[in-house]
């Protein structure tokens, strides 16, 4: 069963956590979330959201994906986070998938790992030089290897369901749109 890596920040957009979380736990896919600290975090628009755990008890697992969530100033605390930036490079370096949405490919990019990627963010994201070192592409959602990007909040439902295809099949994520009545 694959198994999914969370991280939720203060100030996270919420109807991206929530729309991965729900739609990847109707796959059967297990997600872990993990706070950044102990603390419950109060998402972008003042939801708040209850981690399972803290990132460092989850630090030595092994999952075959990362997700970020965008919003503001959730992807900026996960970008000052060095534990985030270590667990992307070695998913990447293991040829696991990561994933962000919104504000959060700037972290991808931070982490070195947009570099002759085609990716997607929220407009106005990306500065000029990361611009200049990748191919982007302002469209839904973009798979280029195993790096995933996405533009934001109107995109959560079609990113996820991308996350679940590569994640466990075309079937499986055709069951789950099904459910949903799209």
């Amino acid at each position: 069963m694959a198994t999914v890596l969370i991280p939720l920040a203060q100030g996270c957009e919420e109807l991206e956590a929530v729309t991965i979380i729900d739609l990847l736990r109707r796959a059967n896919i297990t997600v872990i979330t993990a706070g950044l600290d102990d603390k419950p975090v109060k998402a972008s628009r003042g939801v708040v959201l209850v981690p399972d755990t803290q990132l460092d008890n989850v630090l030595t697992q092994a999952f075959d994906m990362i997700i970020l969530p965008g919003g503001l100033p959730g992807a900026d605390h996960l970008d000052r986070d060095p534990r985030i930036h270590q667990l992307l490079k070695e998913l990447h370096q293991q040829g696991k998938y990561t994933a962000a949405i919104c504000a959060a490919p700037k972290i991808l990019a931070n982490a070195g790992l947009l570099t002759n990627r085609k990716a997607t963010s929220y407009p106005g994201v990306f500065d000029k030089e990361q611009m200049a070192n990748m191919n982007f592409i302002n469209t839904p959602v973009i798979v280029d290897d195993k790096v995933i990007t996405s533009r934001g909040p109107g995109t959560a439902m079609d990113f996820a369901l991308t996350l679940i295809e590569l994640l466990v099949g075309k079937v499986v994520r055709d069951e789950v749109e099904t459910d949903l009545v799209r």
